[in-house]
């Protein structure tokens, strides 16, 4: 939608074909209904924050950044607002909000849209764009295609991935597609027995043997199946890199971030000190979730019902080792269907960063998740496909 509304900005014979019957199917899911359409940092903090081909996009982020596209729906009449970690949000807090800009702006330069129509495959002649066929065996002749067809994630708004097949089909290669922004599934059945329970302010270290990675503070899920959340979410590409090296991997959560295991202990004495005719049970529901008490002193050998004057000091520091570093090994990420996002695709080298235009094929140009960008979450994702589509519309119009 954005490539489109940038190209009719200079030149009337724009066409979009989305074989829906209606836009932004997977844009109305954004931000659990929201729409985190960017983030507000500044652009080096921006393209840190993608999993190390952020330097990519520099060209695209200096042509459309976050303060033009802010400025885009404003001058639209789009009330934002920013959030938490510098999110961007609609005021409405309705991802249909923003989809609705799009529309109006689309229906505005007069593009054309064929809804319902599915594309089949790309003519060329002489390594030259000459136009598309479609699904129901009609031609579109066009001397620039823009290939914005998304990944494999959500393939029931319509990112099955055929537009990385026909550029596949065409020449160019694809960085292998793998899930990123995703859950993590563990060994041990400790999250199904806590299923739903969300911990706050807690940080997660992550090993393989040799490498760790440390989170910063922030929130966890238990699932069925393992763990989520923002924090697993964020470091779970990396992760999924470690898994395909068959590495075995695991995680340790800190429960108490802020305090030292000496501070830990320290408090926990005085805990007991003034609840020593109390249950370990009870006491520890100062410290823990009531839904983590039992699961944890399962996980310490301490029996719930002891009371806290008969805690011996060994005992003592099964607990506050537990608090710093309750560990689960991590046995897969979930499919990639489960992903919010996927990671590879067309490779970068074959892409003009300065013009979004295929290096292979003349008149192919590409945009959004279909080419090998992934960041983490926060409105990165949805900013770079915004300004690869912008970049790639503006540049097939005039070049």
């Amino acid at each position: 939608m954005m490539a489109a509304i940038q190209a009719s900005q200079h030149t009337p014979d724009v066409v979009l074909i989305d074989k829906n019957p209606y836009p932004g199917r997977k844009l109305l899911l954004s931000g659990k209904g929201r729409c985190n359409l960017t983030n507000n940092c500044d652009l080096d903090s921006f393209i840190k924050r993608f999993c190390g081909n952020g330097q990519f996009l520099r060209d695209a982020f200096k042509k459309f950044f976050n303060q033009e596209l802010i400025r885009f729906f404003e001058d639209r009449h789009l009330r934002l607002k920013i959030e938490r970690q510098l999110r961007v949000f609609p005021e409405t807090n309705k991802s249909d909000s923003v989809l609705e800009v799009l529309k109006k702006a689309l229906h505005k330069n007069k593009v054309k849209i064929f809804y319902k129509t599915a594309m089949k495959d790309i003519l060329l002649r002489e390594d030259r764009v000459k136009g598309l066929l479609l699904s129901d065996g009609s031609f579109i002749a066009a001397d620039k295609i823009i290939l914005a067809t998304g990944g494999l994630t959500y393939s029931f708004t319509g990112s099955s991935g055929e537009g990385m097949k026909i550029a596949q089909r065409l020449g160019h290669h694809l960085v292998p597609l793998r899930p990123g922004l995703v859950p993590l599934e563990t060994k041990q059945r400790i999250p199904k027995l806590l299923e739903g329970l969300a911990l706050k302010n807690i940080r997660l270290n992550f090993c393989d043997g040799k490498r760790k990675i440390i989170s910063e503070i922030g929130e966890l899920l238990f699932t069925d199946f393992g763990i989520s959340g923002p924090l697993v979410l964020s470091l779970s590409g990396k992760i999924a890199d470690w898994l395909s090296e068959n590495k075995s991997v695991y995680v340790e959560i800190d429960l108490k971030p802020a305090l030292s295991k000496e501070q830990l202990e320290a408090r926990l004495f005085r805990e007991f000190e003034l609840n020593a005719k109390k249950t370990i049970k009870n006491t520890l529901k100062a410290l823990l979730p009531k839904k983590l008490v039992d699961v944890f002193l399962d996980l310490v050998k301490i029996m719930p019902e002891k009371k806290v004057s008969q805690i011996m000091r060994a005992e003592r520091q099964r607990i506050v080792s537990q608090l710093k570093a309750l560990r689960l090994d991590i046995s897969r990420c979930r499919p990639l269907e489960n992903a919010m996002i996927t990671r590879g695709g067309v490779s970068l080298k074959e892409i003009n960063s300065r013009t979004m235009e295929s290096r292979l094929i003349k008149g192919l140009y590409f945009a959004g998740e279909m080419i090998d960008v992934d960041a983490d979450t926060g409105g990165f994702n949805l900013q770079a496909a915004f300004s690869t589509g912008y970049l790639a519309g503006e540049s097939a119009a005039l070049n």
